[in-house]
């Protein structure tokens, strides 16, 4: 099925405008946060890793409505952590819809079966299930056995009560691009309406560092993929032809984090959904005191591998804007997987990494301390300071 209709006609005429208005920076995903807790501790998750304090913080519904109202983003895609351990969501995604905007969902769907009857079906509302490869290979992904059967489990129920549902599906180095076909033919012929798919991002923070792409292996990974898929034609991407087209190594993006603007418990997080290295209060602020041109690939250490949908969808679909009848093409012929690779942004001049994680941790803990030094120092008690490291829990919040 891919993206429908309706919700790609109001997304075009909403990015022709911006085109029109000659706006160099604006939003196209609102990319929400509301908690950092989760239910699972992921090797290759860099979201996670923080101290107790920070775990137990919540966007609530009013900030959840002023994100968006600031933004004015036509699509907001809430993640996590795991968002169904925030007991506002169903209010929160209610918000959402009556301010007519597109909602998706991410879960590891652990708590899906539990929950879905707070929710109800709406052509403006996808479920998107984390599934990262077949039995085996999500399982390992999360570090956890048994998650892939009740994803599948999750989707089924959610199809058979009228919801639109797709999967998030994020590759490593590890993954095989024969077996990877075989799980996106699986997938869809359980009806799902869509299919999200990314390299996995190097967060500097994960468990396991052995496992992430460079870009030479994400290209040589896309192309093998999707070779076996008619160029992608087979399978139904709710991603433009364009970045799919990127992921395979034709086309060199400069990457557009200002098009997924992030809003998490910190803020607005500067200057990306991946890196957080520094926060906004508001999201004028973020776009107007942002050294955009400081990151990004070729200009920071950090970004030299990243080829995520967070940072390079927007510009793909910006290319779509102003290259039609190329992207119609592409669309059309599927992606090519042969032959030569565009040149990519040389890396010769990125300015080295900063490791600034911690500043922002301790800012944020000074914060909530000082809000609330009771909590505080029943935490400490309780946890010898709650420094360490997230610790799973299966209990919504």
């Amino acid at each position: 099925m891919g993206i429908p209709l309706a919700q790609a006609a109001r997304i075009g005429t909403y990015l022709v405008k911006q085109h029109l208005s000659g706006r160099k920076r604006y939003p196209l995903v609102l990319m929400l946060e509301p908690l950092f807790r989760c239910n699972l501790a992921c090797a290759g998750c860099g979201k996670i890793d923080y101290p107790n304090e920070i775990l137990n913080q919540r966007l609530s519904v009013d900030d959840c409505m002023a994100a968006i109202d600031e933004c004015g983003a036509p699509v907001v895609s809430i993640a996590g952590g795991e968002p169904l351990l925030h007991k506002d969501m169903p209010e929160i995604v209610r918000g959402y819809l009556a301010r007519k905007k597109f909602v998706i969902l991410c879960t590891n769907a652990l708590l899906l079966t539990k929950k879905i009857d707070d929710y109800k079906p709406s052509p403006a509302f996808t479920w998107s299930i984390h599934l990262d490869g077949d039995q085996i290979m999500h399982d390992k992904s999360v570090c956890q056995d048994g998650v892939y059967d009740k994803a599948v489990e999750a989707i089924r129920l959610a199809k058979s009560k009228g919801f639109q549902v797709s999967i998030n599906c994020t590759l490593f180095n590890d993954a095989d691009p024969e077996r990877t076909a075989r799980f996106f033919d699986e997938v869809t012929a359980m009806g799902l309406d869509g299919i999200t798919v990314s390299p996995g991002y190097a967060y500097e923070r994960a468990p396991d560092q052995q496992h992430f792409l460079n870009r030479t292996k994400t290209k040589e990974l896309f192309r093998g993929i999707l070779a076996r898929g008619r160029g992608g034609k087979a399978w139904p991407f709710t991603q433009s032809r364009m970045f799919l087209n990127f992921l395979a190594g034709n086309e060199a993006y400069a990457c557009t984090p200002w098009g997924n603007p992030t809003r998490t418990v910190f803020g607005w997080q500067k200057p990306c959904y991946l890196l957080g290295e520094g926060y906004a209060k508001t999201f004028k602020e973020l776009m107007d005191d942002t050294e955009w041109d400081k990151y990004g690939v070729g200009n920071y250490e950090k970004c030299a591998d990243c080829m995520v949908h967070s940072g390079f969808e927007a510009s793909a679909v910006k290319h779509m804007v102003t290259n039609p009848i190329k992207a119609l093409a592409v669309t059309l012929g599927g992606i090519r997987t042969e032959g030569a690779m565009a040149k990519d942004i040389p890396l010769d001049n990125q300015r080295r990494a900063d490791y600034v994680f911690s500043g922002h941790v301790e800012k944020k803990l000074a914060e909530i301390r000082e809000a609330n030094p009771k909590a505080s120092r029943r935490i400490e008690i309780r946890h010898g300071g709650g420094q360490g490291p997230a610790q799973p829990t299966v209990a919504a919040e």
